[in-house]
């Protein structure tokens, strides 16, 4: 099965540009858009090389560019690109697919917000997660966050993560830095190299 993002443009050719046109409404009428940003930066010292997997229009890793880290961002939708690289000229925005992940560098930190691991096809999930783990520099981590009932159990993703090679250093309900637990509606996942 083909990812959930493609679905959406398949079923509507506009998809994209509507998704542009409502983060930049939100961004114009001030709303919090930051909240993952502010705590990948509390995370890394100041200058970290960041990878923003499944960037976007550049939300996360352009918040990220301006606190004066070196972002990464990529995501496989060209026009996402096209308004991330208009939006924040500061990272390097890239087209690609997550589960053909190859790029030179390695990171600090990998960021992949915004329900990005509930939108991949189900059976590139934990090839992904692979990629990531190989695109970990020394003492790296990934943060990880979707939304519960999207297709995705949590126990299912901390298994595919542990299978790539990632185990949980921190497991959050939120990006606001709230405890997980039991009937978390959201996960944030701090993984490290096992």
């Amino acid at each position: 099965m083909d990812n959930l993002w493609h679905q959406k443009i398949a079923a509507n050719p506009g998809h994209s540009q509507w998704y542009i046109e409502r983060f930049r409404k939100l961004a114009r009428e001030g709303a919090d858009l930051g909240g993952e940003a502010r705590l990948i930066d509390a995370t890394v010292p100041r200058g970290a090389r960041i990878l923003d997997a499944g960037c976007g229009t550049g939300r996360v890793g352009g918040l990220l560019a301006a606190a004066g880290h070196h972002v990464t961002g990529v995501d496989l939708d060209p026009e996402l690109i096209a308004a991330a690289e208009q939006d924040h000229p500061g990272g390097d925005w890239r087209v690609g697919d997550l589960a053909e992940l190859e790029l030179p560098d390695r990171f600090d930190v990998i960021v992949c917000a915004g329900n990005v691991m509930t939108f991949v096809a189900p059976g590139t999930r934990r090839e992904i997660l692979t990629r990531m783990r190989a695109h970990l520099g020394e003492g790296g981590r990934a943060v990880i966050g979707f939304g519960a009932d999207r297709g995705y159990p949590f126990d299912d993703f901390l298994a595919d993560a542990a299978a790539a090679g990632l185990a949980p250093d921190v497991l959050l309900s939120t990006w606001d830095v709230r405890p997980f637990g039991p009937g978390a509606d959201f996960l944030v996942a701090l993984l490290r190299p096992a």
